[in-house]
């Protein structure tokens, strides 16, 4: 995909290896021209010595995106998504195989306005509107014939103003409609950086597993690139370096240090001075009277007990008295 224009190119291949996309790179290159930089991720194809080699004998530009972060190719992730989409939609309700509807579904994606950028990819590339279905349409039903008793020269002429206009015009949205994507995003970001040698965390994915990921590391920081993207030391992975966007990466903190020490707070005593212990301050004394009392009474009781005991009768008598 053209960055400029977002005009898409898809060739079927049964191969992805590097001379096979190395062959379908070319005869695209032999249509539209040799471009001056080509941005891909890091896959084992596009780092391979072969491809390098081409790159390097047409003189363009090598650049690779941060490992597993697809945002930076977030143009040509979302065409994936919806060419995705259309190709499913097209085999689901035509019963026929994708590769016979690529081209159908590529012709439509080109002529179709883009958001950000106020023209179609197509009008970007070749200066006037293609003639798609939409315009077929209206053609038929409007019979609108062009006119050929153009000059020459004036239609060269007016179509290299026609494609400057619009090139600047879709500069133009797309500056504003990253501007706005930029605030949207901002609201939530929070600025973070590092230095080489700090320890960091970083987002990989799990082995076997291509949706799946976890933070790995402690890995150490090797340099920075950008603002973005760093270089970081995997020693434990098949790539012994690797670039990484800053949003894989999280500082590493050790849990041994992380954890403060307990603080003793200093215990401060005090002594203090109690008198000896009083019966009195119970009230023991008032009960011992109490029970002395009652044993003196009981005394002088059990001393004229009979007196006592004349309500009762004889045999109860003698039983209290045993």
């Amino acid at each position: 995909m053209c960055a400029a224009t977002r005009y898409p190119e898809a060739v079927p291949l049964r191969s992805l290896k590097a001379r096979v996309i190395v062959k379908a790179l070319v005869k695209f290159f032999s249509t539209f021209g040799l471009p001056r930089r080509i941005q891909s991720d890091q896959g084992s194809n596009f780092m391979s010595k072969i491809f390098a080699q081409v790159m390097s004998e047409l003189n363009v530009k090598h650049h690779t995106s941060s490992a597993y972060h697809p945002e930076s190719q977030g143009a040509l992730e979302r065409f994936h998504q919806t060419l995705k989409s259309m190709l499913r939609k097209y085999c689901t309700e035509t019963n026929r195989n994708w590769d016979e509807g690529l081209p159908l579904l590529l012709f439509a994606v080109r002529e179709t306005l883009q958001e950000s950028l106020g023209f179609s990819p197509a009008e970007l590339v070749f200066g006037h509107t293609v003639r798609g279905p939409l315009r077929l349409l209206r053609e038929k039903f409007l019979s609108n014939k062009s006119s050929l008793c153009e000059n020459i020269l004036d239609y060269v002429s007016s179509f290299r103003e026609r494609l400057h206009h619009a090139c600047d015009l879709a500069r133009d949205s797309l500056s504003t409609a990253q501007s706005k994507m930029k605030i949207n995003f901002d609201k939530k970001s929070v600025a973070r950086t590092f230095t080489p040698g700090d320890r960091v965390l970083v987002l990989l994915p799990l082995a076997g597993s291509g949706l799946q990921a976890k933070f790995c590391g402690p890995y150490v920081v090797d340099r920075k690139l950008s603002e973005t993207d760093y270089v970081i030391h995997t020693p434990d992975r098949k790539k012994k370096t690797r670039v990484c966007h800053i949003n894989m990466l999280k500082t590493y903190v050790d849990r041994e240090k992380s954890v403060p020490p307990p603080i003793v707070a200093p215990v401060a005593t005090v002594s203090v001075a109690q008198p000896p212990y009083d019966p009195k301050d119970d009230g023991l004394d008032d009960r011992r009277s109490s029970f002395s009392c009652v044993r003196l009474r009981n005394s002088e009781i059990l001393s004229n007990l009979d007196a006592h005991l004349a309500h009762l009768s004889d045999s109860a008598r003698s039983d209290i008295s045993m």
